[in-house]
């Protein structure tokens, strides 16, 4: 799945950039678990807590405090931030809650954000996965989702 990532990257010259939340940097090391992956991949940046997100990718405070780090609006700017940050041909942002603790009725275990900045747009989808998954579960099956994304926009 990664591998087949990586060589269609790599044949339309585009690069890929994350910043990863509830995944923990598990996307970044998939992808770089392929040989080759350095030509395409250019940084993963693991912003788990509000205050990573608020330094490195400039999240605004009051963004956060309004709609949660678990939020679209959120998991928007984080895209589009990293964008500028890394100059990547496609950005990544996720955001979520993998549990088995963290959620709540509003914002429940499983609910996760997946971001895409490509060629100046941007777009979030939510999922909601299932709790029963588990902690690792969810996260691996964010990364699945991920790849489909990407694999679709390329």
């Amino acid at each position: 799945m990664f591998l087949d990532l990586i060589k269609e990257l790599e044949r339309k010259k585009l690069t890929i950039s994350t910043a990863e939340s509830c995944t923990g940097g598990l996307l970044s090391s998939q992808i770089t678990s392929v040989n080759g992956s350095s030509k395409v991949f250019l940084m993963g940046l693991v912003t788990y807590s509000n205050q990573s997100k608020i330094k490195i990718l400039k999240i605004s405070k009051s963004l956060i405090k309004k709609y949660g780090a678990v939020s679209e609006k959120c998991c928007y700017s984080m895209a589009k931030n990293l964008s500028k940050i890394s100059k990547s041909s496609i950005a990544i942002s996720i955001t979520g809650i993998a549990g088995p603790g963290g959620g709540s009725p509003t914002k429940p275990v499983g609910l996760v954000y997946v971001g895409l900045c490509k060629d100046n747009a941007i777009f979030v989808r939510k999922f909601l996965f299932k709790k029963s998954l588990g902690r690792i579960g969810i996260q691996k099956k964010t990364c699945e989702e991920v790849i489909k994304i990407i694999k679709g926009t390329i």
